[in-house]
């Protein structure tokens, strides 16, 4: 045999003794008792502890390409931080994390990782990704946990002022950049809390508040102003924003905040909230834990929760909270379809939630009192598919049910509060009443010094997805401030 036969016999020889990678199964994230936290407000997570945070780092093979990345609307840093997870550099993994994203703790809560970062993870293709959002999470958890967290040092102030409108996750993120490039920053927000949707849309035992507060204060802490009890379109318009308080720059944030209805008969009873108020008054003013606060919400023994969405699992799961003996998700499409997490889904079933799907609501009924007594549905069946991809659900005749209940809580989509637009003529809107940008990246709407991003803009859409929308607005109102260039149809001006 000659000597290069025996060198790569060797070779071939070496690389099948070479010990393969041990597959570690992803760790599972500890819960609360579903029989237990059906009853309670608090965390149903309970997040990893360091155990079992490093075993599930270690399931990362560090990507020399990152896919993870690329799907993660704010670019954190994936691989980089999870390596220190697995050094045990837990605070230097959440600084790592802090670079490019201001609320870990918030989206490693409610963000869907799974369609997003995790989806591109290359270990989805054989077994179960890294769990990058627990993972985040945890480190957030950790640092708030052994401290306060540090301030940066922030560059001397330029003198330039920029007007934020909304506290919720896209306003934070353009605050919380700007007051680190030497501006002064203002939020206003409408509300008496600071958070936007993170206070008043998503539930405690989701989102404990505190973490919320833990967020703004940090905010403040770095010198960001926040005026609270501060509706723009009443108090100040943007024009006097600009015009008289000297603000050089403007970014809306305001959301998405005007719920839909069904226009079916019935709709004016007593006991038909629409998901937005029946949240408000349980998550911002804390109806649930009265008379500690004194927030009241009649506690109904027979609940419908209409729609499909993350909105719909939280408000059958706060309804079944405070003592509904049946809470029911009535849908007219199938379980496949519903665009709710995964997760919440199966955290709501297993609580107890009765899933009606494949039905449609169209008349709720009601006593003399002008009391909810009913909901008058029809079956569906799925026909072809429709513009959102998914298939048309299609009434299938004769087939009329009434479900006894005592209040119907609709959750099928929200809108944009005309307010803004309404004061603020020449601040385009398309026909559905969102504001117009000249696209996504830019943030640049049609009034010279205004951006906006978020849901005011898109729609109704995710916590990361506003933020990845403030983080490209504090980017172009930098430039903006820098330069004075604005884009406009017939070039910069």
């Amino acid at each position: 045999m000659s000597e290069a036969k025996e060198t790569k016999g060797a070779a071939q020889t070496k690389a099948k003794a070479k010990p393969k990678r041990p597959k570690i199964p992803r760790q599972p994230m500890p819960e609360q008792d579903a029989h237990k936290r059906a009853k309670n407000f608090e965390s149903v997570t309970l997040g990893y502890s360091e155990e079992q945070a490093v075993t599930e780092a270690t399931r990362c093979i560090q990507c020399k390409k990152p896919f993870c990345i690329g799907g993660c609307p704010v670019s954190i840093d994936i691989p980089g931080f999870i390596q220190l997870v697995k050094d045990k550099e837990f605070l230097k993994a959440a600084q790592l994390v802090k670079e490019t994203n201001l609320l870990p703790a918030v989206c490693g809560r409610v963000c869907p990782q799974e369609d997003q970062c995790e989806k591109l993870c290359v270990l989805s293709k054989k077994q179960d990704p890294v769990a990058i959002g627990r993972l985040e999470r945890f480190v957030a958890d950790y640092e708030a946990a052994h401290g306060e967290v540090p301030l940066p040092e922030l560059p001397p102030k330029t003198g330039k002022k920029v007007a934020v409108i909304g506290a919720g996750p896209g306003g934070l993120t353009v605050a919380g950049d700007l007051i680190k490039e030497g501006h002064d920053v203002t939020i206003f927000e409408a509300l008496h809390k600071a958070g936007g949707v993170l206070v008043y849309g998503i539930p405690e035992f989701r989102l404990p508040k505190a973490i919320v507060d833990r967020e703004v204060d940090y905010l403040t802490r770095l010198g960001v102003e926040l005026k609270l009890n501060y509706v723009i379109g009443k108090i100040r318009t943007i024009d006097q924003l600009m015009k008289e308080d000297g603000y050089d720059a403007v970014f809306i944030g305001s959301g998405a905040g005007l719920p839909w209805f069904m226009d079916i008969p019935g709709e004016n009873l007593n006991g038909v909230f629409s998901a937005n108020e029946y949240l408000t008054r349980n998550n911002l003013m804390k109806s649930f834990d009265f008379p500690n606060y004194d927030t009241p919400i009649k506690r109904f023994k027979n609940v419908a929760v209409i729609g499909g969405g993350n909105v719909a699992m939280d408000s059958v799961r706060t309804a079944l909270r405070l003592g509904a003996d049946n809470a029911y998700i009535l849908y007219r499409r199938g379980r496949a379809e519903m665009p709710a997490r995964k997760e919440e889904i199966d955290h709501a079933e297993h609580e107890g939630v009765q899933f009606k799907n494949l039905a449609a609501p169209v008349r709720i009924l009601g006593n003399e009192d002008g009391w909810v007594t009913g909901l008058e549905c029809l079956e569906m069946e799925l026909g072809e598919p429709d513009s959102s991809g998914r298939r048309r659900p299609v009434p299938k005749k004769g087939s009329e049910f009434v479900l006894p209940m005592d209040a119907v809580i609709v959750a099928i989509g929200t809108s944009a509060n005309p307010l803004i637009g309404q004061t603020t003529p020449d601040l385009k809107l398309n026909k559905w009443g969102y504001v117009e940008v000249e696209n996504e990246e830019t943030c640049r709407t049609s009034k010279k010094g205004v951006f906006a991003g978020g849901d005011i803009v898109t729609g109704a859409a995710t916590v990361i997805l506003a933020m990845g929308a403030g983080r490209n607005a504090a980017k172009q109102i930098q430039e903006y401030l820098e330069t004075g260039s604005w884009w406009t149809p017939n070039g910069n001006a």
